[in-house]
């Protein structure tokens, strides 16, 4: 055999071997993929436990107390808004027209005291006199000088100016209480009145904008929807096995999607009192494997604080949890925060 033919035939057996082995991997894992699993792998350690969530947050459906036109609304979906601050504000022109009324009330029943009092004056005069009166016709009687029918005379018209300054005196009550359900009516309609402007109940994010101006709304309505930034958390699903040796109050750890550089420390809130899926008899082993609990991971407020232009609901994730509060939690969940 030549040399050249040597030659040719060791080529195609490198190019045939080539061939045969195998091609290498394509790269399918995100670096998320690759924490996640190597995570995994870190706590098959009895002493952890992980499972999917998503970060949500508190909801508040922020409402009119009365129906009425909403006449403007104030916030826009993305805006953060301070307790107390104004949403929306519905058409009080009627409520207006009652405060006039009631207001007109008030002075219509002081006006009545004024006159009541003045009766008190003239019925104490009436009673003056008529006492001058009674007290002459006495010393006459014991004189013999005025007869005892006039005495009964004198001391009747005593009476009578007597049983007058009682009535005019309870018309001064009268009137007062008048007063007081006149004012209490003012109040009232001023503080419907300072219902019909829609106030925030809470600082937080502005996540929909349910109304426009000019929609007529019944009471009760929703206009906005806030989510509550100091009170955001992740629920997750885990087996009995594993919920039976957490307590509220246990460190947990998050690592979400998109930031999965970072660790966010969290704390175990809720632990469901019930399972989620419940098979038909629990008998087995297997069968009590099946119970799933939820658990709620809620994160620090002092930390959502910091953070706050950072929280989005929705985002996926990763919840860790310790069945052993005493384990040191691995070095890739050690909490790591941005700067």
């Amino acid at each position: 055999m030549t040399a050249r033919r040597c030659a040719t035939l060791l080529s195609l057996t490198l190019a045939v071997a080539t061939l045969a082995l195998p091609a290498p991997a394509l790269r399918a894992e995100t670096l998320f993929d690759t924490l996640v699993n190597r995570l995994r792998g870190t706590t098959d350690d009895t002493r952890f436990a992980n499972s999917n969530g998503r970060i949500e947050a508190q909801t508040v459906d922020v409402a009119g107390k009365y129906a009425g036109r909403l006449v403007e609304v104030l916030v826009h979906e993305g805006d953060v808004v301070e307790a107390n601050a104004v949403i929306a504000r519905i058409d009080d022109r009627d409520m207006q027209t009652q405060l006039l009324g009631a207001e007109a009330s008030v002075l219509q029943a002081k006006a009545a005291k004024e006159q009541a009092l003045a009766a008190v004056m003239q019925t104490e005069s009436t009673l003056s006199l008529a006492q001058t009166s009674y007290d002459r016709v006495v010393k006459l009687n014991s004189g013999q000088v005025a007869s005892d029918a006039s005495l009964e005379d004198a001391r009747n018209g005593l009476h009578v100016a007597q049983a007058a300054l009682a009535t005019a005196k309870a018309q001064v009550s009268s009137t007062d209480a008048l007063i007081s359900a006149a004012e209490a009516k003012v109040a009232q309609v001023r503080v419907a009145l300072d219902d019909l402007i829609i106030r925030a109940p809470i600082r937080g994010r502005v996540e929909y904008r349910l109304r426009e101006p000019g929609e007529v709304i019944a009471a009760g309505t929703p206009v906005v929807t806030l989510l509550d930034l100091t009170d955001v958390y992740m629920n997750l699903y885990l087996g009995a096995d594993v919920v039976g040796r957490l307590a509220s109050g246990d460190e947990a750890r998050l690592i979400l999607d998109p930031a999965s550089d970072y660790v966010i420390p969290a704390r175990v809130t809720f632990i469901a009192p019930e399972a989620q899926f419940t098979p038909k008899s629990v008998e087995t082993q297997e069968e009590r494997s099946q119970l799933v609990f939820r658990v709620k991971l809620t994160i620090p407020r002092e930390l959502l604080s910091k953070f706050e232009n950072r929280v989005k609901v929705g985002v996926r994730g990763i919840g860790f949890v310790r069945t052993d509060p005493a384990a040191p939690w691995p070095a890739d969940l050690q909490v790591k925060l941005p700067q």
